[in-house]
């Protein structure tokens, strides 16, 4: 069962807000740890307090109450003001998300009117692909390029025969370590030097290996390769001119049958959504940073609250401290065994605090890593046009299982873009339009450009080339909303810009828990 481009980008989308709620979630169970484990400290603190009134005089009682009542209180209104900062963060996140929500809302209907454009622009440029085919200067050049066609398909046939021979038969040339010596040498050519003693070792071992019939051989099995992709390369170069001036009649038959107000309206449209997708990037950027910043509140990990904890702990750590519930531990008193025993259960408390509060650190870690990987790879998935409503993917399970493992860790973000890529497909007649349709292997093998269904080829000029630098890659034309074909990088290498946050993007197999 197959997915179409958009409801596979809604897919993607659920997914992040999920990711993001579970983050917000764990954020905030970090941050209740947090407070709780300085309570538990409080609440240690005066139990300590009421031991030194049992055992201490009231001099050495005065002063170790002054410590830690001093400690405590610091603490007590860090933590007051600690909350404010995480409330006033939280705020902030939720402030982002909204915004970011009402962008994608934007772009949404953005593309919904650029889709009605365009269906609009197909059929203007199907009414007229019959008057084109009956135009003389039309069918000359549409002659003219299938000829330039065939020329550039045999010359890269021909080029990567030649290369696939240099392969094979030049794989017993490299086998052999004498006759790599001497070629590696330039022994025979003018880049040979050696002094007379190693020349004559080097002539004996040229006798011994046939050298002198061998080198020109081996020559140019590495040479005619060489030429032969220089001529493909400029009979490709011919064949992308002939194209351009055919799409350029294409483009001037719609334009005068009034397709130009319509493709004018589609590049407006476009830069809006390449707009607002720059927007969305921008306000996901400041959320991670934001996130960040939460999850060192959360943490405890800033300054002021960081500084009041460690002040607590170390009143409560002092060696006269540590004496007192020694000496407590001795004694069979009523009131010295009960409070000794809270003091060892608040301790107990503050350790399971402090170790759960360590797994989900890790866990927010997690998320936030697999976040960043899911912008990336949503990114690519515009930039690629993925979305647009004639792109569908025949595998569903990208939005089911395979996406799963990706949010648990068991694929990596490289591997599950792989997945999107190798699964896309154009809608049929979306890969070119009425006009010339090349026949070379290069262009089956790269994922042209979809102008329309059943409308012509448009030139980078045109409403099609979003992309920067040149539209035409191996045969297809750049283009479309949401960014520029790019050739379809291999894995791993995500381009979207990072203005803010960590960036970080860890690939692994990393286990969330909780939602993923």
């Amino acid at each position: 069962m197959s997915i179409r481009g958009p409801q596979a980008l809604a897919s993607l989308e659920e997914a992040m807000r999920d990711i993001r709620r579970e983050e917000d979630e764990l954020s905030k169970r970090v941050s209740r740890a947090a407070e709780r484990a300085s309570k538990i400290r409080e609440h240690e603190a005066e139990l300590f307090r009421q031991l030194a009134r049992l055992r201490l005089d009231p001099v050495v009682q005065a002063e170790l109450d002054g410590r830690i009542s001093a400690a405590e209180a610091r603490a007590r209104e860090t933590l007051k003001a600690h909350a404010k900062d995480v409330s006033k963060a939280e705020k902030s996140i939720r402030a982002l998300d909204a915004s970011r929500a009402e962008l994608t809302e934007k772009r949404a209907a953005a593309i919904a009117v650029l889709e009605e454009q365009q269906s609009q622009l197909r059929s203007l440029s199907a009414a007229q692909s019959s008057k084109l085919a009956a135009d003389p200067v039309y069918a000359a050049k549409r002659a003219e390029t299938e000829e330039l066609d065939r020329i550039a398909e045999q010359s890269l046939r021909k080029t990567e025969q030649a290369e696939a021979d240099r392969e094979e038969k030049g794989r017993p040339y490299r086998e052999d370590p004498l006759f790599m010596y001497l070629w590696e040498a330039g022994y025979g050519t003018s880049a040979y030097k050696a002094s007379n003693l190693i020349r004559y070792f080097d002539g004996m071992v040229a006798n011994l290996v046939d050298f002198s019939k061998a080198r020109p051989n081996y020559a140019m099995l590495n040479e005619i390769p060489l030429r032969l992709r220089e001529h493909a390369e400029r009979q490709e170069a011919n064949v992308s001119a002939a194209e351009a001036e055919l799409a350029a009649l294409e483009m001037a038959a719609v334009d005068a049958a009034g397709g130009k107000p319509l493709r004018q309206a589609i590049a407006v449209e476009q830069q809006s959504v390449e707009t607002l997708d720059a927007e969305i990037a921008r306000l996901e950027d400041e959320r991670d940073a934001a996130a960040e910043a939460l999850q060192t509140l959360a943490e405890g990990k800033d300054p002021a609250f960081e500084g009041a904890a460690a002040e607590l702990a170390a009143a409560l750590g002092r060696e006269d401290i540590r004496t007192l519930l020694a000496e407590a531990r001795q004694t069979r008193t009523g009131q010295d065994d009960t409070l000794v025993a809270q003091i060892d259960e608040a301790r107990a408390r503050l350790r399971e605090e402090e170790e759960e509060s360590r797994e989900q650190r890790e866990r927010l870690k997690t998320l936030a890593a697999r976040r960043r990987e899911l912008e990336d790879i949503q990114w690519e998935f515009k930039k690629q046009r993925f979305d647009d409503p004639g792109s569908s993917f025949k595998e569903d399970r990208l939005v089911g299982d395979l996406l799963n493992d990706f949010l648990r860790g068991g694929i990596s973000a490289a591997s599950y873009w792989d997945q999107w890529r190798k699964s896309q497909n154009w809608a049929p007649g979306s890969e070119w339009g009425a006009g010339y349709k090349s026949t070379r292997s290069s262009q089956r093998k790269s994922s042209p450009w979809p102008p329309s269904d059943g409308g012509f080829q448009w030139p980078d000029s045109s409403f099609g080339s979003t992309g920067g630098g040149k539209g035409r890659s191996k045969g297809g034309l750049r283009g479309g909303f949401g960014g520029g074909w790019s050739g379809g990088s291999s894995g791993g290498g995500f381009s979207r810009p990072r203005t803010g946050g960590s960036g970080s993007r860890k690939h692994g197999g990393f286990k969330t828990g909780g939602g993923f």
